[in-house]
């Protein structure tokens, strides 16, 4: 079933129920082709009949306010200087940028839990390693219980959108995730006024997401915003639901017939904190990432359309190096102390 969200041009994006895909009986063939149409239409959708407990997505968001409550000194205990080569940990206010431009949040980066002694830690393999939760009972067992629930969700995703390719469900598993690399972010986005001087306009700028899918959980203040083809439209909360989009790998993989779509989050004047839970679903970083044979679809450069200009149809190589090229522009000086 396909329901969809208003906005004010008019335009909308759908909302699908996905509860056959998830349960992997009869229907999920239906549920795929419509993903596959909103990956054509806009490369956003919002899943519902997704299994996730809510309860434990109430957990995560009331251990996330405890946290971006205390001081900033306090949470600076657990900066992300300190998570070194895994990139782990919390940036302040305007730590973040988007295009060179400081973004207006906060937050926590996250992934995976891997001990010291696992090869690809002792390997100093960036992105991987231990986390850095911060000191407040039940947040590590809650972070690491949402990061298993939506992986799982993440597999049947992409189980869909290979059904939706014409593809056979495990495509996806069988070449690049069977073990996904997974980051998890929690953002703040504080409703305080920007500080004179500081050249800020958005929460987060424009862009476009680097792997493959994106599967983000948004509170009900609002402020996401999608580019269409009929220009940007909102993507208001819709209770019960995960926000889902395409990235950079799978817009090179389908040769662009599923775009890798620009979004970006406004600035919160809402009076009360917005906060949002966004889960890459990536490539192993050790991937190879080739084009999909036999897609009806031939692009090979489409950087004049793109918001940063660049050409994602012309990267061949590991997953990890195209991730680490662009995650270093996000933290130029974390870049320089631990790359």
């Amino acid at each position: 079933m396909v329901d969809s969200t208003p906005s004010s041009r008019g335009e909308s994006l759908p909302v699908i129920n996905i509860s056959a895909l998830v349960a992997g009986g009869p229907g999920r063939e239906q549920a795929a082709a419509q993903i596959g149409v909103a990956c054509r239409a806009h490369g956003f959708f919002y899943v519902t009949g997704h299994g996730v407990d809510p309860a434990l997505v109430q957990r995560l968001d009331d251990l996330s306010r405890r946290f971006f409550a205390l001081d900033e000194p306090t949470k600076m205990r657990w900066r992300m200087a300190l998570g070194g080569r895994a990139w782990r940990g919390y940036f302040p206010l305007g730590g973040e940028l988007t295009s060179g431009r400081p973004d207006w949040k906060e937050g926590l980066y996250l992934g995976t839990e891997l001990p010291a002694d696992n090869p690809l830690v002792r390997a100093g393999t960036p992105v991987h390693g231990p986390n850095l939760f911060p000191d407040i009972d039940g947040f590590r067992a809650t972070v690491l219980a949402y990061i298993d629930a939506v992986t799982r969700l993440g597999h049947r995703l992409m189980e869909g959108i290979a059904l939706s390719l014409g593809l056979p469900a495990d495509y996806f598993a069988e070449r690049y995730t069977a073990d996904p690399l997974i980051l998890f972010r929690i953002f703040n986005y504080p409703t305080q006024p920007v500080p004179d001087g500081m050249d800020v306009h958005w929460g987060v700028g424009e862009h476009t997401d680097y792997g493959l899918l994106t599967i983000l959980r948004q509170d009900d203040v609002g402020g996401l915003q999608v580019r269409t083809p009929g220009g940007w439209i909102e993507a208001p909360p819709v209770a019960q639901s995960f926000v889902c989009n395409i990235g950079d790998m799978l817009d090179r993989m389908t040769g662009g017939l599923y775009k890798s779509t620009p979004h970006r989050v406004t600035r919160n004047t809402s009076g009360r904190d917005r906060l949002s839970f966004p889960l890459f679903f990536d490539p192993n970083f050790e991937a190879r990432v080739r084009r999909i044979e036999g897609l009806d679809s031939a692009a090979t450069d489409d950087s004049a359309e793109r918001w940063d200009r660049a050409n994602v149809h012309a990267f061949s190589g590991r997953y990890g190096d195209y991730l680490l090229a662009k995650v270093s522009k996000v933290f130029p000086q974390l870049r320089d102390e631990v790359l």
